[in-house]
């Protein structure tokens, strides 16, 4: 008998000169990054929330608390290959799909959107037929409208054949 669980996550920064801009696993050409304690890749953050989530691991930030300086200017690419080792070790042996959408006004992102999907598949060792990757603008409302930051929302399906 299968078991399956859904989990969602989301995440968001603000946007800053000096820093690069990686979102995916992927650095993007822009003029600014995103701040935060580590990379600040919020789509790998959005992932990593939402298989937290599926698996009823907690979050992000009791893996890797922000005030932890182990973890400045970590590489989330290694920060969701732990979370995608806890996740098995706690019981759930496949992950059925990740669907992502990332809010930004800028920069574009479409011709990214396949290399981060290929990106995020080869870090979780999945087809990446099994990633989807959206990218949308707020028209012009909030924070995220403003160019002050970006913003991404996942969900993940976990499947467990015990």
């Amino acid at each position: 008998m299968s078991d399956y669980r859904i989990g969602y996550g989301y995440d968001v920064h603000r946007l800053v000169k000096g820093r690069k801009l990686i979102l995916g696993g992927v650095e993007i050409e822009f003029e600014k990054g995103l701040d935060g304690h580590s990379d600040a890749d919020v789509v790998l953050h959005a992932i990593c929330e939402a298989m937290l989530g599926a698996a009823a691991l907690g979050d992000i930030g009791e893996h890797f608390p922000p005030d932890n300086p182990k973890y400045k200017d970590a590489d989330s690419r290694e920060l969701l290959g732990q979370i995608h080792r806890k996740v098995k070790e706690s019981g759930w042996s496949q992950i059925e799909n990740i669907d992502v959408t990332i809010m930004a006004e800028r920069p574009k992102l479409t011709r990214f959107k396949a290399l981060m999907k290929e990106e995020i598949a080869r870090l979780l060792e999945i087809d990446s037929s099994r990633v989807n990757i959206k990218a949308t603008t707020t028209e012009g409302l909030g924070a995220v409208g403003r160019q002050e930051g970006i913003a991404a929302a996942a969900v993940c399906l976990l499947k467990n054949d015990d």
